[in-house]
């Protein structure tokens, strides 16, 4: 049977594996103070453009979020997040577990607009009772978002304009950010994305690592005893050299980039290959998430050969389903995609 059903299915790209084999004897000191994690670190400031951001390394996508939103916010504050956005909809509220409430918005596939926030904070403050209310404290995107579509730099510069009148950082989601940025629809640089947020993070777990985040902040903003914080949350890697070794690689030669390069390549194809056969796509996705329309009967006919995820149901007879592409996705699996949906 052959996968679509994630970005992370497989294991990790064979320059990770590479990579971790050749140092796996080394020496090195814990939690991330050992000279790979600083190379990486270097070398995503690199390739930003900017020497004068903040870099430290999670494991994985909730933690990353759990942990910059816990330690960016007061006690009193929530966040505003698509009521779409990954914080809202698939983290099993661990937002809320870390006694933060998202505060959700109104989305359009997926994309929330600056005129619906600055409404929102307009309304709330103009409210008599918001002393009573979670006060909002931060401002929460993906990039892409969680269906495969992107903010144009247009859209980000409008919403970054509102957080900076209402002083409110702007935290973006990354976890799929190489596809984001290597999406032939896209016009955001990683300078926009470093410009325009406070905050972001480079997904290495979807995009070709075993696992890790390589967080950025961008204005001298990181919290203060940021480490402290990790490890109080149970999040500090003591082997903290897998997530170095890993983001070190992903950074030599563009590797980064070039994974989301081939990604977007046979999502591309890929979307050929299902409009060539006439079959409803549920949004137009520009990156490596394909969102596809089936008759329920269809749906396990293909389950057969295919394995895809479930997303939302359309109507009692149709379901959406998503496929996804990724660093190791190959022609030879697009071929078997094209076998089955022509039995």
């Amino acid at each position: 049977m052959v996968s679509f059903e994630s970005d992370y299915i497989a294991g990790a790209h064979p320059e990770i594996i590479k990579r971790l084999t050749e140092t796996n004897l080394e020496y090195l000191p814990g939690y991330g103070t050992d000279h790979y994690c600083e190379s990486a670190k270097e070398k995503i400031k690199k390739a930003v453009g900017r020497d004068d951001l903040d870099v430290e390394f999670l494991v994985g996508g909730t933690q990353t979020n759990a942990c910059i939103i816990s330690t960016m916010l007061a006690d009193y504050e929530g966040v505003i997040a698509a009521k779409t956005g990954h914080i809202n909809a698939h983290e099993s509220g661990a937002i809320e577990y870390t006694g933060h409430k998202v505060l959700a918005l109104p989305e359009k596939e997926g994309k929330i607009n600056a005129a619906d926030l600055e409404r929102f904070l307009i309304d709330f403050f103009a409210d008599s009772s918001h002393e009573h209310m979670v006060i909002p404290g931060m401002v929460y995107i993906s990039f892409p978002t969680e269906y495969g579509t992107l903010y144009t730099k247009k859209e980000l510069e409008a919403i970054s304009k509102v957080c900076r009148e209402y002083s409110l950082p702007l935290f973006i989601d990354g976890a799929r950010l190489g596809y984001g940025l290597m999406s032939k629809s896209n016009d955001v640089t990683i300078g926009d994305i470093a410009e325009l947020s406070d905050v972001f993070y480079f997904g290495g777990t979807k995009v070709g690592a075993l696992c890790g985040e390589a967080v950025v902040f961008t204005k001298n903003n990181r919290p203060k005893h940021f480490i402290n914080s990790i490890k109080k949350r149970g999040a500090l890697l003591a082997k903290g050299r897998l997530l170095g070794v890993q983001f070190d690689t992903l950074f030599t030669d563009d590797l980064y980039f070039k994974i989301g390069e081939h990604g977007i390549d046979m999502a591309e194809k890929m979307k050929e290959i299902f409009r060539a056969r006439g079959y409803e796509f549920f949004i137009d996705s520009p990156t490596n998430q394909q969102f596809i329309v089936l008759e329920n009967s269809r749906m396990e006919k293909l389950k057969e050969d295919l394995a895809f995820s479930f997303w939302e149901k359309k109507d009692e007879t149709h379901t959406v389903v998503r496929f996804a592409t990724s660093w190791s996705t190959t022609d030879e699996d697009l071929k078997a995609l094209e076998t089955a949906l022509d039995k």
